[in-house]
């Protein structure tokens, strides 16, 4: 019996290498994932297909807002252009004149009752995605302040991407076509 009770009080090494080398590795893939989780999804509108009826109904007029390598086009209707925003001395893209002159289509057309939500936004094979990230945000809303309260403002949440025409088959400016004027 002696010898049994001096067997139980003897003291075992705990092996923990192999518990270190899982907690070593699944730390990191666990923070990975939690990195990963934070992706923003961007919605996108597809455009409407008009019913196939026996009358002939003139299609709404689109907004459009083409990119370009050095500039933005804003065509409204579809193919008119009314505005041409170059890109800034340091050459990038002028977002600021972009939100100021959107604001002002937006304000023209609820003036007149028209009330657009939605715009095409067309961009050339080369467009890299942070332009065409940058330009979604800035076409959807701006920022504007509201009773000592800065405030997101809706412009065109609605957006719909598509493949720009070729330079040369656009319309030179016809800023009174829809009385919409830059």
């Amino acid at each position: 019996m002696r010898r049994l009770a001096k067997r139980n009080g003897e003291e075992a090494d705990v092996d923990v290498t192999a518990f270190i080398n899982l907690v070593v590795v699944l730390v990191p893939v666990l923070l990975m994932g939690m990195v990963l989780s934070h992706i923003t999804v961007l919605d996108l509108k597809l455009p409407d297909i008009p019913a196939a009826s026996s009358e002939q109904v003139e299609p709404p007029a689109q907004l459009e807002l083409v990119i370009r390598p050095n500039h933005f086009d804003i065509n409204y209707p579809a193919g008119i252009r009314l505005k041409r925003i170059e890109k800034t001395v340091k050459g990038e893209y002028d977002f600021e004149n972009l939100t100021l002159y959107l604001q002002e289509i937006k304000r023209q057309l609820s003036d007149k009752g028209i009330q657009k939500r939605d715009i095409y936004l067309l961009s050339e094979k080369n467009t890299d995605y942070q332009t065409l990230v940058a330009v979604m945000d800035t076409v959807r809303s701006y920022r504007t302040v509201v009773v000592t309260s800065v405030v997101n403002a809706e412009l065109f949440p609605e957006v719909s991407l598509g493949d720009a025409p070729p330079e040369g088959e656009q319309t030179q400016a016809v800023s009174d076509a829809q009385g919409v004027e830059p």
